[in-house]
């Protein structure tokens, strides 16, 4: 066989990347995920500016992950001036991420990806042939949204989160009307899980590592500082991500690709890799879902990624529950106004499960609080190595199983989606 499989500005994902595949005398001769966004500078951007100034600026690198970014950019500053925030304060930061969870998941499986397996070409004719379906899956961003708007102060961009607190919170009642609505949601959820483990794939393990923040008693997204790459075993705290972490530079694409430095071996941070990593910590409707779904670690089959993101929103919901009860019960210690602190000058690193996989923020003040170097290590620009190291092994599984040009094009696009890159992101 000889073919040239050449997908130029990947259809529904976020940002624009190219895929070629190059088949002789049925061989895989070449394969590359081209990113071929502009480079968008916010690590320049952000350098002499205030360090308050700094979150708000770095949520602009992604409007679905953006409190992502600005919970991590809020770490890595608290880092350098010794803050230590409320149990409260930890509390409302674990929602808001939650929040960016069933945005970016919800959107991901249902508007990206099912398409692939529903045998459409966008998710509009959804609203034709199940109006349940597309009508729930729009409730369950639209529930996510609301969530990061009465946390963050907006849907995108959040404003209320701040350097030792939050300037604003809800009321009770509020919370308790969030936390109905969070259960409402959780059947569907769970009919997600089952759905998206009942569409066919093709049956791979990707031969790179995993990697995810671990703690070893809770399913942790923003609240510890240690990384592990699920096969090394090697863990590291966030301050030393750059020791263990290797970015560097390849001709056909804008985005840095990135392999762990000892091994030298590529990796997928994902929401399988958390599940992996944090099997034991899901909430128990989470985890019998998973354990329905066959979903239990070690599971490297990357194709299975849209089923963990499935089981996360199980997860997401139950926890998210939990949490503005607990908030209007009092439950965690002190209050989410920003405490005290003292500007100095310092290296601090924040670190946090973005809803795409690890996200890293690296930042160094001087001591009147401006930034001197920022360095940010976002998911999708950490999965790319992986990504095309899957698509050559698919490429080559389903060439030996006989597949024709156009099968096999349309198998390596569902990879693709699997992965749920942002390519806007990974040339911050």
């Amino acid at each position: 066989m000889k073919a040239n499989i050449n997908v130029d500005h990947v259809a529904r994902v976020e940002g624009h990347g190219n895929i070629h595949v190059v088949i002789r005398d049925g061989e895989v001769e070449t394969v590359q995920m081209e990113v071929i966004e502009a480079a968008r500078l916010f690590e320049s951007m952000v350098r002499g500016r205030i360090f308050s100034d700094v979150p708000y600026i770095a949520s602009r690198v992604c409007g679905i992950c953006s409190a992502s970014h600005v919970v991590t950019d809020l770490l890595a500053i608290e880092d350098i001036f010794g803050v230590e925030v409320t149990d409260r304060t930890h509390a409302l930061r674990e929602l808001l991420v939650y929040g960016s969870y069933l945005q970016n998941h919800g959107t991901h499986l249902y508007v990206l990806a099912a398409p692939d397996f529903l045998g459409q070409k966008s998710v509009f004719p959804l609203q034709e042939v199940d109006p349940a379906l597309f009508d729930n899956a729009l409730a369950l961003k639209s529930l996510g949204n609301r969530l990061c708007t009465k946390v963050g102060g907006r849907s995108i961009h959040p404003i209320t989160a701040v350097v030792g607190g939050f300037t604003h919170e809800i009321s009770p009642d509020e919370y308790r009307a969030l936390a109905d609505e969070m259960d409402e949601m959780l059947p569907f959820a769970l009919q997600t899980v089952d759905l998206f483990n009942s569409f066919e794939v093709p049956d791979m393990q990707s031969q790179g590592d995993a990697l995810a923040m671990f703690a070893p008693d809770k399913y942790a997204v923003c609240d510890a500082r240690q990384a592990r790459f699920y096969k090394s075993g090697a863990t590291f705290d966030a301050h030393d991500w750059a020791d263990h972490v290797e970015e560097y530079r390849v001709e056909h694409s804008g985005a840095l690709f990135a392999r762990q430095r000892q091994t030298g071996a590529s990796y997928m941070t994902s929401a399988l890799a958390r599940i992996d990593l944090s099997w034991d910590n899901l909430s128990k409707q989470a985890k019998v879902a998973a354990a329905k779904a066959g979903l239990r670690p070690p599971e490297f089959n990357p194709f299975r990624n849209n089923v963990a993101q499935a089981v996360e929103l199980v997860d997401a919901l139950e926890r998210c529950a939990a949490l503005c009860r607990a908030l209007v019960d009092d439950q965690f210690e002190g209050a989410s106004t920003p405490v005290a602190f003292e500007v100095k000058a310092g290296r601090g690193v924040g670190f946090t499960e973005a809803p795409r996989g690890a996200l890293f923020h690296e930042l160094e003040l001087d001591s009147s609080g401006k930034v001197v170097h920022a360095s940010i290590s976002t998911p999708t620009a950490q999965n790319v190595a992986n990504l095309e190291s899957d698509m050559r092994q698919l490429a080559e599984l389903l060439l030996a199983q006989g597949y024709d040009e156009p099968a096999l094009k349309q198998e390596v696009e569902k990879l693709v989606r699997a992965y749920d890159p942002c390519l806007s992101c990974s040339v911050h």
